[in-house]
């Protein structure tokens, strides 16, 4: 049996260590600017709100999309399904832009950012408003336009690697 209570740790270890336990589907933010497409992957997306329909995204300021987010208009959430690991490696690499949209097939879209052709879902977003808190800023974005992927294998990054969803026997509904 295991220790599930575990040791007590500083909150900066502790956090850090409890967050590579939390379990977060991948997703490719993208945002075009200047006539230009750029994008990275990150976990740290959650939906907001039903009513109006919203999401957040959270970026370092230090970060490649931080500042191209802050001035842009809109954004796409592409979450993506498990096909898509190469793309993820490839936006989370430090190549440039057109070397990160060289990989799969990207379409652009008047109300939002470039989306994944074979993700899991698409979600152009308007941005509505951005909040600095510590070191990142919350962007929240209201859902403009949805595209879902038929089939539901979505690519989960959980301890530092990639993982797909399970359904756990007897579960599902």
């Amino acid at each position: 049996m295991s220790n599930a209570g575990g040791q007590s740790q500083p909150p900066d270890q502790g956090f850090r260590d409890a967050m590579r336990r939390l379990a977060g589907s991948v997703t490719v933010v993208t945002v075009a600017h200047n006539g230009e497409r750029h994008g990275t992957t990150a976990t740290a997306v959650t939906s907001l709100s039903m009513a109006p329909p919203s999401l957040l995204v959270c970026f370092n300021r230090d970060s490649r999309l931080h500042g191209l987010l802050s001035t842009a208009e809109s954004f796409c959430v592409n979450l993506l399904h498990t096909e898509n690991v190469a793309v993820s490696k490839l936006f989370s690499s430090p190549v440039s832009s057109a070397e990160r949209f060289a990989s799969g097939t990207w379409h652009d879209d008047a109300s939002g950012g470039p989306y994944l052709e074979g993700a899991q879902s698409s979600i152009q977003c308007a941005k509505e408003q951005q909040i600095d808190y510590g070191s990142h800023t919350i962007f929240i974005g209201r859902v403009l336009q949805v595209r879902n992927r038929e089939e539901i294998s979505p690519l989960i990054y959980c301890n530092g690697g990639y993982a797909r969803a399970a359904v756990l026997s007897g579960d599902k509904k």
